[in-house]
């Protein structure tokens, strides 16, 4: 299992679109389950209406859980997305 904490720079936080990109990243690593925890919630990254549902805005801190197959790489992936490509 690894895990990192990452800054939420998208001005819109993860809403409709962004929460979209995100999941179908963590949806190409099948084999590896990959989770989200913000505050007292704890979901599937692989699921929109969980990271809908957890209200991330802008400025917020998650912790991305990768545990399985090719784990190190899904968070690589993950983070980068969240820190360097999401766009509103």
């Amino acid at each position: 299992m690894v895990s990192k904490i990452v800054k939420i720079i998208n001005p819109t936080g993860l809403h409709l679109r962004p929460a979209g990109m995100f999941c179908r990243k963590a949806a190409e690593f099948e084999e590896c389950r990959i989770t989200f925890h913000i505050g007292s919630t704890t979901g599937s990254a692989k699921s929109v209406l969980s990271v809908l549902a957890a209200c991330i805005k802008q400025g917020d801190e998650i912790e991305i859980i990768c545990e399985g197959k090719n784990e190190e790489k899904a968070l690589e992936a993950m983070a980068r997305l969240v820190e360097k490509e999401l766009e509103d």
